[in-house]
C-alpha cells in the first residue's frame, strides 16, 4: 500500500484548496495518509529561508492574491479571499488533529474541516467552542477529543513532527511526500496521482 506524509498549516488556504482533492486521490490509489501540522511559522520557514506572508514582498503577496483568485474559480471551490479569522493560532487546532489520529478517529477529515471553516465558512478555528464543534460535526465526541489533546504525547507528536518536516526537506505547506519524493502545493496532486499509479 501506497503511503503520503501530509504536512500542512491549517492556515494554509493552498491546502484548503487541496483537501478533498487528496482525500478523493488517496481513496482512489488505496493509500495510507499521515496527517502532519508542522509549525511553518516558528519551525520550517526560519529553517528553509521561508518569510511568513506579512515579511514578503509586496510582489510576492499581490502575485498570492491574484492566484488566490484563479484557483478557486478552476476548481469550483468557495474560498474568501481575506477571511476576518486568518491567520489565527493553530495551536490547539493542530492538537486535536494530532488527538484524532492517536485516538482512532479521522485527522484527515477534520483536518479537512478546520481548513474549510477558515477559508470558506467565516468560523475561527483558534476558538476552542468552534474546534469542538468542528470536532462534533464529523463525527467525533467533542469534549472527549479536547481532553486528549492536552495530553503531552500530543505536543511531542507535535515537535516530533516539524523534526521529520525539516529531514524530509519539506519547505512549503502543503506538501505531500511519497517514498522520499516531495510534491508541493495542491497544484501538484496531478503529479502526485501519478506517482501513485493512478492518473
Amino acid at each position: 500500500m501506497a503511503h503520503i506524509d501530509y504536512y500542512l498549516s491549517l492556515n494554509s488556504p493552498w491546502a484548503y484548496l487541496g483537501a478533498a482533492r487528496l482525500r478523493e486521490l488517496a481513496a482512489r490509489a488505496g493509500a495510507s495518509v499521515k496527517v502532519k501540522p508542522a509549525d511553518y511559522r516558528g519551525t520550517v520557514f526560519p529553517a528553509t529561508g521561508g518569510l511568513s506572508l506579512p515579511q514578503r514582498p509586496p510582489a510576492r503577496q499581490a502575485y498570492r492574491m491574484m492566484e488566490l483568485k484563479r484557483w478557486p474559480a478552476v476548481l469550483g471551490i468557495p474560498l474568501t479571499l481575506s477571511p476576518k479569522h486568518f491567520p489565527f493560532d493553530e495551536t490547539a487546532a493542530a492538537g486535536l488533529v494530532v488527538a484524532a489520529d492517536l485516538s482512532g478517529g479521522d485527522p484527515l477529515l477534520l483536518s479537512e474541516a478546520i481548513l474549510r471553516a477558515l477559508w470558506a465558512e467565516e468560523r475561527d478555528p483558534g476558538d476552542p467552542a468552534t474546534l469542538k464543534a468542528l470536532a462534533e460535526e464529523i463525527g467525533h465526541d467533542g469534549d472527549a477529543l479536547t481532553a486528549r489533546a492536552a495530553e503531552s504525547d500530543v505536543a511531542e507528536t507535535l515537535s516530533r513532527y516539524n523534526e521529520e518536516a525539516l529531514a524530509a526537506g519539506v519547505f512549503g505547506a502543503p506538501s505531500y511526500v511519497v517514498e522520499g519524493e516531495i510534491f508541493w502545493g495542491q497544484d501538484r496532486l496531478g503529479l502526485l496521482e501519478r506517482k501513485l499509479g493512478v492518473a
